[in-house]
């Protein structure tokens, strides 16, 4: 087991630089995996022309920022290790796809791995990873608290019922529930395939200390993660 439950949030396990030993095959549970890119950093950087595909290179060379693309560089080795993990294969030789989109039939869905029933997640925030592997379809987010003003731009956008929960807080929780539910909404968005082309106000999925309600056929956690970050997954359920 690479999670356990700790006061209603699944806590994701740390991966080594070098990747997991050998995984057995995931089934209806997430396995979560958390990656500091800075202790990553070094390895990654080593690794990255023998790993990473060609598409992959390519959005490493669009980044401007020199931390963002660093950042995205450890992200994706560390995927591809734990998916070799999972799959038996080394990590260069795994082909990504992508899924259908299921808003408009379109090549740009969910990643996925072309040839196995393996399904996974990434997300990534100021030097923090967050990776998971399942057996169903999984999404995950992973954010750095946002600013209030941030916070409070998007409310508008979302379902009633979330904006009228985050209106009657005070400023202090505020921005911590709107962390909360932004993360639950964009990880379920991500298995669901959409990301944010889907309409932010279609689906509940609450504010609170814990997820109240969750879209039909998926279960949504928190994920543990350092101060000053906020993360959840989103489980399709069979």
């Amino acid at each position: 087991m690479s999670y356990s439950t700790v006061s209603h949030s699944l806590v994701p396990r740390e991966l080594a630089p070098e990747g997991p030993g050998p995984l057995p095959a995931p089934d209806d549970e997430p396995r979560l995996w958390l990656v500091r890119a800075a202790a990553h950093r070094r390895a990654a950087l080593d690794a990255a022309p023998l790993v990473l595909d060609a598409e992959e290179r390519r959005r490493t060379a669009e980044f401007r920022h020199e931390g963002n693309r660093e950042c995205y560089v450890v992200a994706h080795v560390a995927l591809r290790r734990l998916l070799g993990a999972c799959l038996g294969r080394p990590p260069g030789e795994i082909e990504l796809t992508r899924a259908p989109c299921p808003l408009c039939g379109g090549p740009h869905g969910r990643p996925v791995v072309a040839d196995a029933a393996l399904h996974f997640s990434l997300s990534h925030s100021d030097g923090l990873v967050l990776l998971a592997v399942a057996g169903v379809p999984v999404g995950v987010d992973v954010e750095r608290l946002p600013e209030l003003r941030v916070a409070d731009g998007i409310v508008p956008r979302l379902h009633p019922a979330e904006a009228a929960e985050l209106s009657v807080l005070p400023p202090g929780e505020r921005r911590a529930a709107f962390g909360r539910l932004w993360t639950r909404k964009e990880a379920y968005l991500k298995g669901l395939g959409t990301g944010l082309a889907r309409d932010l106000s279609a689906d509940y999925v609450g504010a609170g200390v814990h997820p109240r309600r969750e879209p039909p056929g998926w279960r949504i956690d928190d994920v543990e993660v350092p101060d000053g970050y906020t993360a959840a997954v989103a489980l399709a359920q069979r």
